[in-house]
């Protein structure tokens, strides 16, 4: 879960002629939130069934990646909707979650998700990632703020919330379901496992603000805060969660998972035997009641990002990116994946927040 690092400065917006939508037509909003945790604001993005009528866009596009067609500022389609909270992975931006909130919001879901500050593109350093405090407190105040002011109180069923996340944002999703971390066995993780891409970030060297890399020191995981890291940041009104890749996967407090009543649906990016032990979620689902374990074989971690334009790997080659952001992971197509990612993400959310679908 090592942040997606060099795309920070080179987002922008691209128009499109002729969106095509499988079911509802997709509004898309941005917004503030202000997080009084912070200090500052969040900024939010949802995704929406719609009137069919707002500006045609790309949700979600930028130099490297294919935009998700939608309609800006679309009127929200009149009734109570189940609500799905999203948390992007360490070092993306919520945007690149565009692809699958755009799908479930046409199948009948409004999607909301921010950027959370310290771990977002170009705003992302080694001593901010481990503090999933701030992501679950992020997810609750989008929650509070939506389903208590202006017109997505009237437009929220908010009996009816989920959380999907990806990565570190799994990570945050496992914990506002009820998982505990513990600070030790993370620690012991990245000892066992010094190779895997997030205990490198904790190495230091280079972290990103204001869209710059800057030298960061090595981060001793021992040093965080144990009692913040150990926390409970359980929020009750979540009532179903979809985990793909959840980062913190070595160390969660069993006795946690075991306390956790509501569905967990975990899916892992890749094969059996080649899934990193950092997100290998088999085990978990094991040690939750009633959650269901799913792979997507090929696959790899970085799947679930957004389809990579044409010349994007050879870019990201020329300005010096290590991870294989827009490499085949195989010999399926990243299309591929996302269909099928699709189609698990969206019955799992029918199945739980809609029921007797």
């Amino acid at each position: 879960m090592r942040p997606v690092t060099t795309i920070a400065t080179l987002l922008f917006s691209a128009l499109v002629t002729q969106p095509v939508f499988a079911g509802e037509a997709v509004g898309v909003s941005e917004t503030t939130i202000h997080s009084p945790a912070r200090g500052k604001d969040l900024a939010v993005t949802i995704w929406y069934p719609s009137d069919g009528n707002g500006v045609q866009t790309l949700s979600g596009e930028d130099r490297i990646f294919k935009g998700t067609p939608a309609l800006k500022d679309a009127a929200v389609k009149p009734g109570r909707l189940p609500l799905v909270l999203l948390s992007h992975g360490s070092g993306s931006r919520v945007s690149g979650m565009a692809w699958i909130a755009a799908k479930l919001a046409s199948e009948g879901f409004i999607v909301a998700g921010a950027n959370h500050p310290g771990t977002t593109s170009g705003d992302s350093t080694p001593a901010d990632t481990p503090k999933i405090w701030e992501r679950t407190d992020d997810l609750s105040t989008i929650m509070t703020v939506l389903t208590a002011q202006g017109k997505w109180s009237s437009a929220i069923d908010a009996n009816r919330i989920g959380v999907l996340g990806f990565s570190l944002g799994g990570s945050a999703a496992m914990e506002i379901a009820g998982a505990r971390a513990d600070l030790d066995a993370y620690a012991r993780y990245c000892e066992d496992y010094a190779t895997m891409m997030d205990c490198q970030w904790f190495a230091g060297g280079r972290g990103y603000l204001n869209g710059e890399p800057v030298s960061v020191p090595k981060l001793g995981l021992k040093t965080l805060n144990k009692a913040r890291f150990e926390q409970q940041n359980r929020d009750p009104r979540i009532r179903s969660a979809v985990l793909i890749d959840p980062g913190l996967a070595l160390a969660f407090k069993p006795e946690s998972l075991k306390e956790i009543d509501i569905p967990l649906t975990f899916i892992n990016l890749g094969s059996k035997g080649k899934i990193p032990p950092a997100v290998l979620a088999d085990k978990l689902a094991e040690e939750v009641p009633g959650a269901t374990y799913q792979q997507v074989d090929e696959a790899n971690h970085f799947s679930f990002l957004p389809l990579c334009k044409p010349d994007a790997d050879a870019f990201l080659k020329s300005i010096g990116e290590r991870d294989p952001i827009c490499e085949p992971a195989g010999p399926r197509d990243r299309a591929d994946f996302h269909a099928q990612l699709e189609t698990m993400i969206v019955a799992a959310f029918n199945h739980t927040l809609k029921p007797g679908q």
